[in-house]
């Protein structure tokens, strides 16, 4: 949409930063039912309407598949790698199809590994990676600028450092809004 209103222009840089949903949770996760009944009570999740809006656009979720709710400083960490390598997107994508479509525990190591060897990184040097502690200071910094900022939910967008969009909405409010940005 972005390109076709603005054919001459570069379309704009995306940047993913750190901000975890449930960073009280150890390191582990939690199971996703004890989660899910934690934040909604015994009446279910509130997922079908996501799910359902997925299906309209192409995207099968797979939320019953998903066994973890994980604590995602590791994923975030993953992020961070995936960007030192030049490959930040293909990350994002990777990890967002394994956990929502595939249901991977994104606090197993191994499995972030493979998520992002899928995503062009080299495993060998991920696992060595997930040895240590590398990054993860960096990513705790960032979530709490994030929170200090006054983010807290998910998606969250932040246009040209002037314009805050906090939630889903349809295109054509985000595209307001970077056109927004621009004028600011």
């Amino acid at each position: 949409m972005y390109r076709e209103q603005h054919p001459d222009e570069e379309p704009p840089a995306v940047r993913w930063l750190p901000f975890q949903l449930n960073p009280d949770l150890p390191e582990e996760g939690i199971s996703r039912q004890a989660y899910i009944e934690r934040k909604w009570g015994k009446a279910g999740n509130k997922y079908e309407r996501v799910a359902a809006v997925g299906r309209e656009v192409g995207i099968d979720f797979k939320f019953d598949d998903i066994k973890v709710q994980p604590n995602t400083v590791n994923a975030h960490r993953l992020m961070l790698y995936g960007t030192k390598h030049g490959r930040e997107d293909e990350v994002a994508e990777s990890l967002f199809a394994a956990y929502f479509k595939e249901g991977a525990n994104l606090t197993d190591k191994k499995t972030l590994a493979d998520i992002g060897a899928r995503a062009g990184l080299e495993r060998d040097l991920l696992e060595d990676y997930f040895d240590g502690d590398e990054g993860k200071d960096e990513i705790l910094r960032g979530d709490l600028k994030a929170r200090q900022g006054g983010v807290n939910g998910v998606p969250y967008f932040i246009f040209n450092r002037k314009v805050a969009v906090s939630g889903a909405h349809e295109p054509e409010t985000l595209l307001k809004a970077m056109e927004q940005s621009k004028q600011e």
